[in-house]
């Protein structure tokens, strides 16, 4: 049984891998102010980016599902790993050997099940890899270079060869330490009719899958030779590291080039994604032997950013079988912001044919001669109609007139009702304009009547930034009301104090939690304390805090507190006089507050005639409105 990773050990992989580096690998990120970086969250479907990271302080926050923690817990939630997987995977990006209490060094045979599916098929990636340079593997190397891939365009995919025999992959992977459960719960090998794994790929030419993080998970295996009766294209099963359904072909290589340009092209095969790369269009990505569904709807946003200046090109081939996958992926056009568009490839050729008949420009020229996807959907449902008849009309409009309903843009739906009418030789341009804007009215109700389909403006919720998505509401804890300026001075000071603690020490650690009348933020407060207080502050001081937090929901806070941006930041960078206004607001609150319960304490004496008592009280109200007054005139000096 595997050992407890040395506490040091977790501790320098925590510091050796920035939050921000392992995050960008699943999204994009964009400069929130203040330090803080923001992106769509990986964790909840959203259409405008409450998902934020602070760099200098390793954690991450999102204010729409309120996930939060370190660089750890990102990895655990977003690829479902054990904590010590989520180790074992960042100590390997970073280089560091891990000790294991129990048992020195870190050994295969300790490493987690999904972190030994990961390096069986790394393992594997690389046998396949040599295996094509082999005699055996001419026909897979004939098979390339006729699609006009050399052996430079190999190397780059990684692409590889299963010899033709039974357990050649078995065989080898035993020899480097694997099971023959770990090999068939890789999907790696199956088990024979005599009870014996044998390889699952053989006599194939492979394609290594890879998920976003450039990691295998999985292979793609193309049928060569004609005794070969498997169907043209197998792929790994379904195993806790490969799900077709959540997993892009060339994800890894294309994701810088889609954040950078705003633009993912979409394939349908794993020759046309090299076919684009090798032609210079390095943000193609296919889908693995799947249609191209929702889950992938998801990565893409990500990586996108997406928003309406961001587009996804669907290229299909021109037959008929190309048109009504098109039109299916119309059907995930409202799942995205970006605009969709669609590239039909001339003479039924998709993307490796095209390069190779007419080269590289032919494929550049197929993605940038790209069609709105709508209006192609809408050519589509026109052209099956018989327009010279009014029946045929009236079938087409009906048809047709749904697709224009679902467009986003109000301007646009309107053009193109417009232009429907002419399509149709409809002469009452207005009748077609209202039917098209019933449609989308009734479909509007109807998605507000499904629950959680209720998008009337809400309060924004506490904790979202200026600006940002409401957030849901908190699972547990106190609810805070927002419209009290005290919360949100107290909000931004315990903000302050996590992450800028310089500007407000010493001053904050001689706050007592009574001065914070929010009841969450006064735990966070002893948590501050218990930490060592902010004049103690290093850069392990936010993860003290958090481990000193009493449960989950106030640790929760915490995170949140550190990684949202400082309202001072959204105009110029947070200095000690802006901190000096949060210490002095927040204590003048506390003072006004023990000023009202004296004021009460000394009337109530004194209407009970017992002046006696009531001396002392009065004496102390004096004193704390002179300490109010000098707050007001002189500020933080006064503190």
């Amino acid at each position: 049984m595997a050992g407890r990773i040395n506490d040091d050990d977790v501790k320098a992989v925590r510091n050796a891998v920035p939050i921000d580096a392992v995050v960008s690998e699943y999204l994009q990120l964009r400069n929130a102010g203040g330090g803080q970086l923001k992106g769509l969250c990986p964790f909840h479907d959203e259409k405008s980016p409450s998902f934020h990271v602070s760099p200098s302080k390793g954690f991450y926050h999102c204010f729409g599902c309120q996930e939060g923690g370190d660089t750890l817990d990102f990895v655990m939630k977003v690829d479902h790993l054990s904590f010590s997987e989520a180790v074992e995977r960042l100590a390997a990006q970073a280089g560091i050997t891990l000790r294991y209490e129990e048992g020195g060094y870190g050994r295969g045979s300790q490493a987690g099940e999904r972190t030994r599916l990961a390096e069986a098929h790394r393992a594997a990636a690389a046998y396949y890899r040599e295996q094509l340079d082999g005699p055996e593997a001419e026909i897979g190397r004939r098979f390339l270079d006729e699609r006009g891939f050399d052996k430079d365009a190999a190397d780059r995919f990684g692409l590889g060869y299963a010899p033709a025999g039974w357990d050649h992959l078995v065989r080898h992977l035993r020899g480097k330490g694997f099971s023959d459960k770990e090999m068939t719960l890789a999907g790696l090998a199956q088990d024979s009719r005599s009870g014996r794994p044998i390889d699952r790929f053989r006599g194939r030419l492979l394609w290594p899958i890879r998920d976003i993080t450039g990691e295998v998970v999985g292979f793609g295996a193309r049928r060569l030779r004609d005794d070969d009766n498997g169907p043209k294209y197998l792929n790994t099963p379904e195993t806790a590291l490969y799900r077709k359904s959540q997993v892009l072909y060339g994800i890894d290589l294309a994701k810088r080039e889609i954040g950078k340009a705003g633009r993912a092209v979409v394939v349908e095969g794993y020759t046309d994604v090299m076919a684009c790369h090798l032609a210079g269009v390095t943000n193609a990505i296919a889908t693995c032997g799947t249609a191209f569904g929702g889950d992938h709807v998801k990565i893409l946003r990500r990586v996108l950013m997406d928003n309406s200046r961001s587009e996804v090109v669907f290229t299909f081939d021109g037959d008929a079988a190309g048109q009504k996958a098109a039109l299916r992926a119309f059907e995930d056009d409202q799942k995205f912001a970006a605009r969709t568009s669609i590239a039909i490839t001339p003479g039924g050729m998709d993307p490796c044919e095209l390069r190779l008949a007419e080269g590289d420009p032919a494929v550049q020229t197929l993605v940038e001669s790209r069609t709105p996807l709508f209006e192609f959907a809408l050519r589509s449902a026109v052209t099956a109609h018989n327009l010279d008849t009014a029946e045929g009309r009236s079938a087409a409009l009906e048809e047709a007139a749904p697709i224009v309903a679902r467009i986003k843009d109000a301007a646009i739906q309107h053009e193109y009702a417009v232009r429907l009418a002419g399509l149709l030789g409809i002469l009452d341009t207005q009748f077609v304009v209202r039917r098209v804007g019933q449609l989308a009215k009734w479909a509007r109700e109807r998605s507000a009547a499904r629950p959680g389909g209720d998008h009337r403006p809400r309060q924004p919720e506490h904790g979202a930034p200026p600006g940002e998505p409401p957030a849901r509401p908190r699972a547990a804890g106190p609810a805070l009301n927002l419209r009290s300026p005290a919360h949100r001075v107290e909000r931004e000071l315990l903000k302050l104090a996590l992450q800028r603690p310089e500007l407000v020490a010493p001053a904050f650690d001689a706050y007592g939690a009574d001065e914070f009348t929010a009841p969450p933020y006064a735990v966070v407060r002893k948590a501050v304390e218990a930490a060592g207080g902010v004049g103690g502050a290093d850069g392990e001081f936010v993860a003290r805090v958090r481990d000193a937090a009493p449960d989950d929901t106030v640790r929760s806070l915490v995170t949140e507190l550190a990684v949202e941006p400082l309202r001072a930041a959204r105009g110029r960078e947070p200095d000690e006089i802006y901190a000096g206004m949060q210490l002095v607001a927040v204590r003048l609150a506390a003072v006004h507050a023990r000023i009202a319960e004296l004021e009460g304490s000394a009337r109530r004496l004194e209407a009970q005639r017992d002046h006696e008592s009531a001396a002392p009280v009065r004496e102390q109200l004096w004193v704390l409105q002179q300490y109010a007054r000098a707050l007001r005139d002189r500020g933080a000096d006064a503190l």
